[in-house]
């Protein structure tokens, strides 16, 4: 995701599949750590910081990001099959593009970033769940337990939620493309602050899941953990937060080759 963004992973030797594994498998399990902890801190009862309100969670969630990324700079810091799909993508329009610094665009090398973002994020669920065990097991409307989990719109119209989800997606590939080319790069910071615009701006319909490891992996763990009260998961919106990023990726990519290459 950051090559660009994070210079020392340009310059390094190629990581073995097993570093870039753990890198991405931390990575993405800080990232929902945080991210989720921000929005059971928002949600659940007798939280110090219930009520916090929207701009609470997206500044949550884009300093999460920020901080997944540092964890993860050995395999660039993607925290998300979007992210590693468009680069996917990105090869096919320049052979010369990379995963991240010296690690090629394999099959193999694609299916181990992807398998740790999606173990991660569903570590980093279950880590976030310990860590508010006992408000958990607090009365409390089932729906906002499953809110510290995963995504869910507003206003439910699978084809809409998709398109929501794609133009998010979309808009962080492009600007990912984008600003490894600018003059002042201002590294995982940045990603930081487009991840709070496009909760601020974008995020309203659908909750902005934006990485299909991000919502698929922790409902699955809400799916099997002993969660007090917490019905069902949801699973028949859960396809949207997986297709509707994966087609802005590669709408973002396009776009990007396209326009500037």
């Amino acid at each position: 995701m950051f090559t660009t963004l994070l210079p020392a992973a340009a310059d390094m030797v190629a990581p073995t599949t097993a570093q870039i594994f753990w890198s991405e498998f931390l990575g993405t399990a800080v990232l929902l750590l945080l991210g989720g902890g921000v929005v059971a801190t928002n949600l659940l009862p007798k939280s110090k910081g219930k009520g916090g309100g929207w701009l609470l969670i997206n500044w949550g969630w884009g300093l999460a990001v920020f901080a997944g990324v540092y964890v993860a700079f050995r395999s660039g810091g993607h925290l998300n099959p979007a992210v590693t799909i468009a680069k996917v993508v990105g090869y096919m329009f320049d052979s010369e593009v990379t995963l991240a610094g010296a690690i090629p665009v394999t099959g193999m090398n694609v299916a181990v970033y992807i398998v740790a973002q999606f173990l991660g994020a569903f570590v980093g669920a279950i880590l976030c769940w310990l860590t508010f065990k006992k408000h958990f097991d607090e009365d409390c409307d089932a729906a906002l337990k499953l809110g510290v989990f995963s995504t869910g719109p507003e206003i439910r119209s699978y084809g809409w939620n998709c398109f929501t989800e794609a133009i998010g997606t979309a808009v962080l590939i492009l600007w990912i493309w984008v600003s490894g080319y600018t003059e002042t790069a201002v590294g995982p910071l940045g990603v930081a602050l487009i991840i709070v615009a496009i909760g601020n701006s974008l995020g309203g319909p659908t909750g902005y899941a934006i990485n299909p490891a991000r919502d698929l992996g922790p409902r699955i763990a809400h799916a099997i953990l002993p969660i007090k009260g917490k019905g069902g998961s949801d699973w028949g919106y859960s396809w949207v937060p997986v297709v509707g990023p994966i087609i802005g990726a590669i709408i973002g990519t396009v776009l990007y080759f396209l326009a500037f290459a």
